[in-house]
C-alpha cells in the first residue's frame, strides 16, 4: 500500500477514507472492473487510525433489519476468503454467543433466532446456561437465563481486512495512497470535479466520502449536512488469565504488526491475538466480550451517552494516540451511569459473568468512537445535492463488506445488489433523510439516543420520546391534541396513532377487536380497530399531510413522466393513475399516484413515510433540465375523507356534482369546501368511498374543521395510522417500504396491471424479462387460521410439514373487517397457490396461516 506524498493528478473514482468502508468500497469497484480507482487517507496504511484500527472486531450476524444481516453474512463470506498471511484466513469463525439474564431477555432471543432464519443465517439456536459454558467455561452459568448461538458468527482483525482487501484491490488496478489529508471537494453546476490535498489536486468524476467520524465535517465544506455524530464507547483488555494459560500467539512477525505499532502503540500486540473460543454478548448489560490470547477483552456500552463535537476531531498524534480513541473515563466503568441500566456497574457486570476477570488489572483501556446516524443504520448512496458525490457512513467492520459491495454495483449499474440478488436500502440511503435532521443539535441527540437503545429491547413500532419532537407539526396538530391523540413521530412529523377521543367506539366495535397480551400488545391500541371499523361503517377522516407529495413543471413534464412510470401516463386534465417507478434492475423505486392538474403541471403522492425523501431525490435525479421538481409536502395540507358515507358528509360542504357519473373514480377536480380552495381527488387509501383533500397549508385547519362539522350528523371520526394500516391490507393496497420494494418486480408484486409495454420506460428491458420469465418467489396474501392470533413482521413462513424457510413477513395487521390477522409475504409459485397451508414462527409458535385470493374485500 501506497504511504508516500505522490498521487496521480487525475482519476475516475476518490475514495476519501481507507478504512474497512473505504476498502471495502475500492475493492469492490475494482472487481467490477473499474481500475482508475484513487483511495486517500490522511493516516498511514493499513493502519489509518479510525475506528477499524481500535475496532475489536467482534461479528454477529443476526439482526432485526434484514439488510444488516444480509450485510454481516456477505461480509463474513467475503473475509473468510480473504488470507491475511500463508493461508491464514482474515475471518476466525468462533462462534458467537448472546446471553439472557431475564426472561425477557431469553423472549428477545427466541427473536433473533426467527429473524435469522428469514434472513438465512446460518443453524441459529438456544442454549441452556449449561450449554453456553460449555463452549464458554469462564462464563458462570447461574448468572445467566440461557443463551443465543450463531455457529458462523465471528472476529476479523479491521486492520487486516483493511491490508488484504487493499492488496486485491491493488492488483486489480486500485491506487492507495496515505499521509495525504483531503482538505476540500471542488464542484461547480455539474457536480463533483476534483479533490484538493495537502499534497496536491486530483481532478476526479465521482468521489466516494468514507471517512465516518470524520463524514460529516468533510460534506459541510459542500454545504451537505449528514446528520452522522461520532459516539464514544469503552474498551478495556485484563492482564493474564491463568484459566488462558498457553493461547497468547506471537504477533509480532504478522505484516501489519510494526504499521499497526506505529499508530496504536503496545497495545497492538494485544489487539491483533485471535479470540479462541465463541465471541460473547450480555446485551442485558449493554457489554461484549472476545479474547485476546491469553487475556480478556471487555466491551461496554453500557454508560450515559458520550457525543463529542466533529469540528474538534483531530488526527493521529506523534506518541502513537490515535485519531479515533479518546482517553479513557474510568468513572463510566465503575459507576452506574447508563440511564436505563441503573442496578450495577458495568465492571461488576462483567465480574459477575466472567469471576475470572473480578479483581484483574485493566492492562489497556481507553474510549474509542464510531459514527451513529439517527437511525442506526448506515449512510449509503448517491447525494442529490451534488452529481458524482457518494457517501459510505456509519458502517460498522460486521456489515461492511456488504456496504461496500452493494454500494460498488449501485454506482456501476444503478442497482445496490448482493450476489443473491438486489438489496433494498431504503432505511440506509443518505437521501432518507428531512432537512432538520442535518442540524448538529439533532444528530447529536440522536446519535446519543442510538447509543443509548445499542443493546436495548426495542420494540418495532418504538419511537422516542425525549429529544426532538414537536419538530413538523400539521396544521391540525393542535385539533388532535384536543382530541387527545397517540401521537408518534415519523420524519419529525408528530403524527397520530389513535384517538383516544374514540374509545367511546369500543362500546359499539370492541367484540369484533380480540385482545393483544404479547409482543404484538406493545404499542397498540383496541382503539385503531374500532377507528379501522367506523370507517368500514360509516366515515372517517384522516390527517395525510406527512405523505410525500412532489408537482412536476414543464413543458417536458408529461414526456418524462413516460419515461419514469410504468403506466402509459397519457392523462387528461383531473385525470389520476396509479402506476411505478423503477430502477434499471426492474425493482420498484416506488408506487405513486399521478394526478394531471394542469396542462404542464402534475401532482404524485406517494406512502414514504420515514423513507418518502428518498423518491423525491429518485425523481429529481432523473429529471431533465426542463423539468421543475418540487418538494410540497409541506406546502399542502392534505387529509382523506373515507367511507360509506362520505359522499353524504361532503357533499354538505363541498361545491361539487360528487355522483359517480360527475366525479368518477380516479378524476380530480379544483372546486371550495365552504371557502377553502381544494383539490379533490376521487380515491382513498383505505378502500372505501372516499375524496382526499389538498389544500395550501394555512387553510388546512379550517378545512378539517369545515369537514368535521359536515360529518357531525354521521358520526364522523379521526382515525389515526394504526386503523388505516389495517385498512390498507385487508384490501390489498401495497405500502412501500414494507410489502414492496426495490428487491421485487412489478410482476412479483402482483402488480403489472400498473405497467404498459406500449410505452418507454426506466428499466423495461429488465421487466419485460421478468414478465416472460420464471419467478422464484411472488406475493402471497395469508390469513392466520386463529382468528385471535396476531403477528409481527420479520418471521420466517414454513411449510406445513417442515422446516424449510419459504419466505418471509414482509408486513402484518389485523383485518378487523376480515376478522383474521392478514400478512403479505412472497413465496416460491406452488406455496402461493390460494388454499395453500403454511405456517408462520412466531415467539417460538408455529401458528397456521392459509394463502387467500385478493384482495379480502
Amino acid at each position: 500500500m501506497g504511504n508516500a506524498n505522490t498521487m496521480p493528478s487525475e482519476a475516475g473514482t476518490v475514495v476519501i477514507g481507507a478504512g474497512i468502508v473505504g476498502c471495502n468500497t475500492a475493492y469492490h469497484l475494482a472487481d467490477l472492473g473499474r481500475e482508475d480507482v484513487l483511495v486517500v487517507d490522511r493516516g498511514p496504511l493499513p493502519t489509518t487510525g479510525g475506528s477499524s484500527t481500535h475496532a475489536p472486531g467482534i461479528m454477529f450476524q443476526t439482526d432485526e433489519p434484514k439488510v444488516l444481516s444480509k450485510f454481516a453474512t456477505y461480509s463474513r463470506r467475503l473475509y473468510s476468503s480473504l488470507e491475511r498471511d500463508e493461508d491464514e484466513p482474515v475471518y476466525n469463525e468462533t462462534g458467537g454467543i448472546e446471553v439472557a439474564r431475564s426472561d425477557e431477555r431469553m423472549d428477545y432471543l427466541q427473536r433473533r433466532v426467527e429473524w435469522a432464519e428469514a434472513w438465512g443465517v446460518p443453524e441459529p439456536q438456544l442454549l441452556s446456561p449449561d450449554e453456553v459454558a460449555e463452549k464458554l467455561p469462564l462464563v458462570d452459568p447461574d448468572a445467566i437465563e440461557g443463551g443465543y448461538y450463531s455457529p458462523t458468527d465471528g472476529q476479523a482483525s479491521g486492520v487486516r481486512a483493511c491490508a488484504a482487501l487493499a492488496e486485491a484491490a491493488e492488483s486489480m488496478g486500485a491506487e492507495f495512497v496515505g499521509h495525504t489529508a483531503v482538505e476540500d471537494i471542488e464542484t461547480d453546476g455539474d457536480g463533483v470535479r476534483a479533490i484538493v490535498t495537502e499534497n496536491g489536486r486530483v481532478e476526479c468524476d465521482e468521489v466516494v466520502v468514507a471517512t465516518n467520524i470524520w463524514a460529516r465535517q468533510l460534506s459541510e465544506k459542500l454545504d451537505i449536512h449528514l446528520p452522522i455524530a461520532p459516539v464514544e464507547h469503552q474498551y478495556t483488555i485484563t492482564e493474564p488469565l491463568a484459566e488462558l494459560e498457553g493461547a497468547r500467539q506471537d504477533v509480532t512477525d504478522d505484516p501489519v504488526y510494526e504499521n499497526y505499532k506505529s499508530v496504536s502503540g503496545d497495545k497492538s500486540e494485544v489487539l491483533l491475538q485471535d479470540p479462541d473460543r465463541p465471541i460473547l454478548r450480555d446485551q442485558d448489560n449493554a457489554m461484549y466480550f472476545r479474547t485476546h490470547g491469553d487475556r480478556y477483552g471487555i466491551g461496554s456500552y453500557n454508560h450515559e451517552s458520550i457525543v463529542p463535537d466533529p469540528a474538534k476531531l483531530g488526527g493521529n498524534e506523534e506518541d502513537g494516540n490515535q485519531a479515533s480513541v479518546h482517553d479513557f473515563t474510568e468513572y463510566h466503568l465503575n459507576n452506574a451511569t447508563h440511564p436505563d441500566r441503573q442496578e450495577k456497574a458495568p465492571r461488576t457486570a462483567s465480574d459477575e459473568l466472567l469471576p475470572a476477570t473480578k479483581g484483574k488489572r485493566l492492562d489497556y483501556k481507553y474510549n474509542g468512537m464510531y459514527s451513529a446516524s439517527p437511525n442506526g443504520l448506515p449512510v449509503l448512496g448517491p447525494v442529490q445535492e451534488c452529481p458524482g458525490l457518494w457517501t459510505a457512513a456509519a458502517v460498522w467492520i460486521t456489515h461492511a463488506g456488504g456496504a461496500g459491495k452493494a454500494l460498488a454495483e449501485w454506482m456501476e449499474t444503478g442497482v445496490p445488489c448482493l450476489p443473491d440478488g438486489p438489496i433494498d436500502l431504503r432505511n440506509c440511503n443518505v437521501n432518507r433523510f428531512a432537512p432538520h435532521e442535518g442540524s448538529w443539535d439533532f444528530a447529536k441527540d440522536l446519535g446519543g439516543e442510538e447509543y443509548r437503545n445499542l443493546y436495548s429491547i426495542i420494540h418495532p413500532k418504538w419511537v422516542w420520546t425525549e429529544h426532538q419532537r414537536d419538530i413538523r407539526r400539521t396544521p391540525m396538530y393542535h385539533s388532535h391534541k384536543e382530541r387527545d391523540a397517540e401521537l408518534w413521530a415519523e420524519a419529525g412529523w408528530e403524527e397520530p396513532h389513535w384517538f383516544d377521543s374514540n374509545a367511546d367506539l369500543l362500546a359499539e366495535y370492541g367484540d369484533s377487536i380480540p385482545d393483544r397480551e404479547g409482543w404484538e400488545g406493545k404499542y397498540w391500541s383496541p382503539i385503531e380497530g374500532a377507528e379501522a371499523l367506523n370507517v368500514r361503517n360509516g366515515v372517517g377522516l384522516h390527517d395525510m399531510t406527512s405523505f410525500n407529495k412532489m408537482e412536476l413543471v414543464g413543458s417536458n413534464a408529461g414526456r418524462f413522466l413516460q419515461w419514469l412510470c410504468t403506466n402509459d401516463m397519457d392523462l387528461d386534465v383531473g385525470q389520476i393513475r396509479y402506476t411505478l417507478m423503477c430502477n434499471e434492475g426492474g425493482g420498484v423505486r416506488a408506487d405513486v399516484t399521478v394526478t394531471r392538474v394542469d396542462e404542464d403541471r402534475y401532482l404524485l403522492l406517494t406512502t414514504g413515510r420515514e423513507v418518502g425523501s428518498n423518491h423525491l431525490a429518485w425523481v429529481r435525479s432523473q429529471a431533465p433540465e426542463d423539468v421543475v421538481v418540487n418538494d410540497v409536502t409541506s406546502n399542502l395540507a392534505a387529509m382523506v375523507c373515507t367511507g360509506p358515507d362520505a359522499r353524504k358528509t361532503l357533499s354538505k360542504v363541498m361545491d361539487a356534482d360528487l355522483s359517480d357519473e360527475a366525479f368518477p373514480f380516479y378524476s380530480s377536480q379544483r372546486t371550495f369546501v365552504e371557502n377553502i380552495p381544494v383539490t379533490a381527488l376521487r380515491l382513498s387509501y383505505a378502500g372505501e368511498l372516499g375524496w382526499e383533500l389538498y389544500t395550501p397549508s394555512e387553510y388546512g385547519e379550517r378545512l378539517w374543521e369545515h369537514v368535521m362539522d359536515a360529518g357531525a350528523e354521521y358520526d364522523i371520526r379521526p382515525y389515526g395510522n394504526g386503523a388505516l394500516d389495517a385498512l390498507r391490507i385487508e384490501k390489498g393496497f401495497r405500502l412501500w417500504g414494507e410489502d414492496l420494494h426495490t428487491e421485487h418486480d412489478p410482476y412479483e408484486a402482483g402488480l403489472g396491471f400498473a405497467v404498459d409495454f406500449d410505452t418507454d420506460f426506466l428499466g423495461k428491458e429488465a421487466i419485460e424479462a421478468a414478465a416472460n420469465g420464471d419467478i422464484d418467489h411472488e406475493v402471497a396474501c395469508l390469513t392466520l387460521d386463529d382468528p385471535d392470533q396476531m403477528v409481527l413482521a420479520d418471521r420466517p413462513v414454513l411449510p406445513t410439514d417442515g422446516d424449510e424457510v419459504l419466505g418471509y413477513v414482509h408486513a402484518a395487521e389485523y383485518g378487523y373487517s376480515v376478522g383474521a390477522c392478514v400478512i403479505y409475504t412472497y413465496l416460491p409459485p406452488e406455496y402461493a397457490e390460494p388454499g395453500t397451508g403454511v405456517d408462520v414462527r412466531y415467539e417460538g409458535e408455529r401458528y397456521a396461516a392459509t394463502v387467500q385470493e385478493e384482495p379480502l374485500l
